[in-house]
């Protein structure tokens, strides 16, 4: 976090937290609630001021109940999550992931497609979710263990997310150049805030 906020929240301690006034839809945008409606399922305003979106960007953490907040200054504000805490992007040629935030991701420690076809990753920086624009280039680069091809030898319910019971909930897939080397790949059959334990509603407690 920058300095300077970090000197506020110790300067101003009890200022109390928002909620509804901030959300991050499901590319990466981060949008204002002007009416504090957030958690009503608002669309909001987006924000595209480039040092307002920087800032947001480097005072954005959670807590330890999983919920992400955007620090500022002395305030915490509560963020609505339209898909993930972090959305990721193809940054180059080569395929290198980064956030929405720009933070480069250098490990996965866990893949997973929901019903719906997205794809959820466990990065070092936190549970992410692949942006709907860059999922077939990155599906495209993933391999099985062996080297093959994902998408040549795609498990059914890969090829054809659905409701339906599958006959393998995991594969070892390979996304260089991350860390490590294989990652397991797997069908999620609970919301991915359950399964990445982050909160996508975070609301004041009555």
């Amino acid at each position: 976090m920058d300095s300077d906020v970090l000197a506020a929240m110790a300067r101003w301690p009890d200022v109390p937290d928002a909620y509804g006034w901030l959300s991050l839809d499901a590319r990466g945008r981060w949008r204002l609630h002007p009416a504090g409606d957030a958690l009503a399922g608002g669309p909001g305003v987006s924000i595209s001021n480039i040092g307002i979106l920087a800032f947001i960007g480097r005072n954005y953490a959670h807590d330890e109940q999983g919920r992400w907040f955007f620090q500022n200054g002395p305030q915490r504000v509560f963020v609505r999550l339209d898909a993930a805490p972090l959305i990721l992007r193809q940054a180059d040629a080569a395929g290198t992931l980064a956030t929405h935030a720009g933070q480069m991701v250098s490990r996965v420690d866990r893949w997973a497609l929901d019903a719906e076809g997205r794809l959820y990753a466990a990065t070092e920086h936190g549970p992410a979710m692949v942006e709907d624009r860059h999922l077939p280039e990155v599906l495209e680069r993933m391999t099985l263990a062996s080297g093959q091809p994902l998408l040549d030898a795609a498990p059914g319910w890969l090829a054809a997310p659905g409701p339906e019971p599958a006959a393998s909930d995991s594969i070892l897939v390979a996304y260089p150049p991350l860390i490590p080397a294989t990652a397991p790949l797997e069908r999620l059959r609970v919301p991915a805030s359950d399964a990445f334990g982050f909160v996508d509603r975070p609301a004041p407690r009555p």
